[in-house]
């Protein structure tokens, strides 16, 4: 299958994430086209991406043989409005936002190829773990090509549409619950003595260590669990479980179809 032009409608956080990935296997595609309707970020995208090619509408983007809507929920279907005569029947089209179903969007879309991915941050280092969900009319070629493509960003691998918005709570959005944390952890590091340097080996190292432990030692959880004797915030866990159920599954319900 011949090399295709992609078109990006939304120059925010996700599409630098696609860009960087892009750059870092050095993938060959026809062309790579951003619309924004923020000057200043396309202007950036610009400056640290050049091999870009920046756009004046949302129209020119939905002419590209695959367009990717790099945007959130709330606007997702005006701007479909907005493009859907510039569609053909063999675009390929790829949403990146959790809630607008496949089946809402071909509702406006007149095409057949619509595809939805909950993109990982991690894939900034080729290492995201992506689940896709395809239109019940895409081809299995057309399926093995997306695949193909979307690899490049790490681990992609298709699922029912309806687990979407799970894995978006269970995994795109999985390292913002602990970034922090080690973060601040390594922080405490420098307090007690150590170096930066020092810090930063001691939290990646153990946790690694301990991601491991937890999902490869072949252990039960609470047996792992019960490895340290000692607990220096153990008293504070029932309150964090509730943190997670509140806020997590409150969202879900909020992003959920």
């Amino acid at each position: 299958m011949k090399t295709k032009s992609l078109g990006f409608i939304g120059g925010g956080r996700i599409t630098k994430i696609f860009l960087q990935a892009f750059e870092n296997k050095k993938a060959i595609f026809e062309s790579i086209s951003v619309f924004d309707t923020n000057p200043d970020t396309l202007q950036a995208l610009k400056l640290q991406f050049p091999f870009i090619q920046v756009l004046s509408s949302p129209s020119e983007a939905a002419r590209k043989d695959i367009v990717f809507l790099a945007l959130h929920p709330p606007v997702i279907m005006e701007t479909l409005e907005k493009i859907k005569s510039d569609v053909t029947s063999q675009t390929i089209f790829i949403s990146l936002a959790p809630k607008i179903t496949i089946a809402k969007m071909a509702s406006v879309l007149p095409v057949d190829q619509i595809v939805r991915l909950i993109p990982n941050a991690t894939s900034v280092i080729n290492h995201g773990y992506n689940p896709v969900s395809f239109a019940s009319g895409m081809s299995e070629i057309q399926k093995l090509y997306i695949l193909e493509m979307l690899n490049l960003l790490g681990h992609t691998f298709e699922t029912a549409e309806e687990k979407l918005e799970g894995y978006a709570l269970l995994s795109a959005m999985l390292p913002t619950y602990f970034w922090f944390q080690w973060n601040e952890l390594e922080a405490l590091g420098t307090q007690m003595g150590l170096t930066e340097t020092e810090s930063r080996e001691s939290v990646f190292e153990t946790m690694s260590a301990a991601l491991n432990t937890m999902y490869h030692s072949g252990m039960k959880p609470a047996d792992v669990m019960n490895l340290i004797p000692v607990k220096p915030i153990g008293e504070n866990e029932s309150q964090i479980k509730g943190i997670y159920q509140e806020k997590l599954m409150g969202l879900f319900g909020k992003i959920k179809p």
